[in-house]
């Protein structure tokens, strides 16, 4: 028998990675499999790789926010947009504790990976198998994307990450498609689902006769803590961070706030001179 807790979008959510965790342990998860999305924009950075470096990690998968960490390190986003200097400067954040080597060794990871138990063969990938970003795996998506995950190559039972919500459907084949949810930043359309904003994993246990439960796993997890500790440590972009947790609403792409709140905090001034280095 083999448990496995699959971890998903923590998004730099400590005070929630935290209770998955200890949740986990108390259930007897023996393995974890990473989906990726670790860090940004929570107040997670040396903390969250040093609990991470603690258990036993089996599969890791490449998540579209650690491809937005390395080019932002690197200093190669769009500079004129207002979303790519939110970015920016959460990586000129993430740097006061992390190393470029180690966001280097994040970034080197793989589109995708394959587990066998038994007969079963299981795909994990972030979201499509060649391609991390977008939004042709949400809950209204189009059978043959889904399709992708369960057949490029073939596999039995597919687990992807990205959309932020707990999902079970299957491929045309009858294949098995799930999705963990996310640990630090769920998301719900629904205005009633949304009030409960939970972190969000799950479970699958194997024996020698394949798949025998799977467990969408649903955490408390103290908010008021964590959006502290965001104050304590100077997150940028707190007000973005705040709407997350407590209102499920994302601004990563709102153009305007992000301007207006770059401007009222002096992000831009603290961004330009990192940049001009």
């Amino acid at each position: 028998m083999t448990k496995i807790a699959l971890l998903s979008d923590i998004h730099g959510n400590t005070t929630a990675l935290e209770s998955v965790l200890a949740d986990a342990q108390q259930l007897g998860v023996d393995e974890y499999w990473l989906l990726g999305d670790i860090l940004m924009p929570g107040t997670g950075r040396r903390k969250i790789l040093d609990l991470l470096s603690e258990l036993p990690i089996t599969a890791k998968v490449l998540g579209n926010w650690e491809d937005s960490l390395w080019h932002g390190v690197r200093k190669e986003l769009d500079v004129t947009r207002p979303s790519h200097r939110y970015l920016l400067r959460h990586s000129q954040y993430i740097l006061e504790e992390i190393s470029p080597e180690e966001i280097e060794e994040l970034h080197n990871q793989p589109m995708q990976v394959h587990r066998q138990f038994g007969d079963l063969r299981v795909g994990i990938t972030h979201h499509l198998p060649d391609k991390n970003w977008g939004r042709e795996l949400i809950h209204t998506g189009k059978q043959e994307d889904f399709d992708r995950l369960v057949t490029h190559p073939s596999c039995d039972i597919a687990v992807y990450g990205h959309i932020h919500q707990q999902l079970l459907r299957y491929g045309s084949g009858g294949q098995l498609i799930l999705n963990p949810g996310s640990i630090g930043q769920p998301f719900f359309l629904d205005a009633q689902l949304r009030k409960d904003l939970r972190a969000q994993y799950m479970i699958l246990e194997f024996d020698n006769q394949g798949l025998v439960d799977m467990d969408f796993r649903r955490v408390d997890y103290d908010v008021k803590a964590e959006l502290q500790l965001a104050k304590d440590l100077k997150l940028p972009y707190f007000e973005v961070y705040y709407e997350s947790l407590v209102n499920g609403i994302h601004h990563t792409h709102n153009q305007e706030l992000l301007t207006q709140l770059a401007e009222r905090y002096g992000y831009d001034k603290e961004l330009n001179s990192w940049l001009e280095k």
